[in-house]
């Protein structure tokens, strides 16, 4: 009687009990679901890949110019056509790819990781230091990415470095916001009162306990951020104060073949063409990434 009772317990117990899903699991199952998201990851990767794989697809050197071949149109040898200096542009996309994602890429890193500091310093400690902290982030979202970033560039010169540090300082109150936030929700938890009655610093508190379970929404915005970023670089390139000639950058590829617009319109057709893309790409994929680490959020 005790063996079958205890037969019938345990397959109740197998057949009740659902295995544990790790975190990860969820999380790729959510984002599979997403096809938007898929295409968008889909887009960046390979964006990336070109990126990196520019010197072996690139058929032409990018700086090699050949006026007998100026203005050419797309052709079997020159898939997206040349420049007014006869300079192939398929090639001179494959390595913009290069500029913009270091831009963009490396503009969000260098903003984030300063955002993260002060955010977590003005959520945990609150009081004067938070009343400080965001009167000065509230002074700089006043005004627009793009004029916030012209007016540094300005200041500090036109080159791929300046125009990272740019686009970084524009995103410091940004994520100094989000982590903020999420910092004033997450030091009310009994466990961090714990902690604290255990004597850990406030250092270990913050970037051991705190930080991990704040990553979704900065993971999210940092996605989206890259996209903004390279329309920024892309604009500031355009108006001369980017990256600079002869360096292939997509935005400067537009500022060239405004004047051609009408002889030549391939000349800014294919540039603007991956700007769309990689952009449409960081969107789709930060909006699949926020339905999937943020599920309370979704509609």
């Amino acid at each position: 009687m005790s063996q079958s009772s205890s037969t019938v317990l345990g397959n109740g117990s197998a057949k009740g009990v659902k295995k544990d899903v790790p975190a990860w699991q969820q999380f790729y199952r959510k984002l599979a679901k997403n096809k938007a998201a898929l295409a968008g990851a889909f887009i960046v990767l390979a964006i990336i890949l070109v990126a990196i794989l520019a010197p072996l697809l690139a058929p032409f050197d990018p700086l090699e110019t050949d006026m007998s071949r100026r203005l050419l149109g797309p052709t079997m040898d020159h898939w997206f056509g040349t420049d007014d200096l006869g300079r192939d542009i398929f090639s001179r996309v494959l390595y913009g790819a290069r500029i913009s994602l270091t831009v963009g890429i490396g503009a969000t890193i260098l903003g984030a990781s300063v955002g993260i500091v002060v955010g977590l310093i003005s959520g945990y400690y609150g009081k004067r230091v938070d009343t400080i902290i965001m009167r000065i982030c509230d002074v700089m979202l006043a005004f627009p990415g793009i004029l916030l970033a012209l007016a540094i560039v300005s200041i500090l010169g036109g080159s791929t470095l300046n125009v990272i540090i740019a686009i970084a300082i524009f995103a410091i109150p940004t994520f100094a916001r989000i982590v903020r936030g999420s910092t004033l929700s997450v030091k009310k938890l009994e466990y961090i009162d714990a902690i604290k009655t255990m004597g850990a610093s406030d250092l270990r508190i913050l970037f051991k306990h705190v930080l991990p379970n704040i990553l979704s929404p900065i993971i999210v915005q940092a996605t989206l951020y890259i996209a903004s970023a390279i329309v920024i670089a892309a604009s500031l390139s355009f108006l001369g104060l980017g990256t600079q000639r002869p360096t292939p950058e997509w935005g400067t590829m537009l500022s060239d073949g405004r004047q051609f617009i009408r002889q030549a319109p391939h000349m800014i057709i294919f540039p603007g063409l991956m700007i769309f893309l990689v952009v449409t790409g960081f969107n789709l994929f930060g909006d699949g990434l926020r339905d999937a680490l943020e599920p309370k959020k979704r509609k």
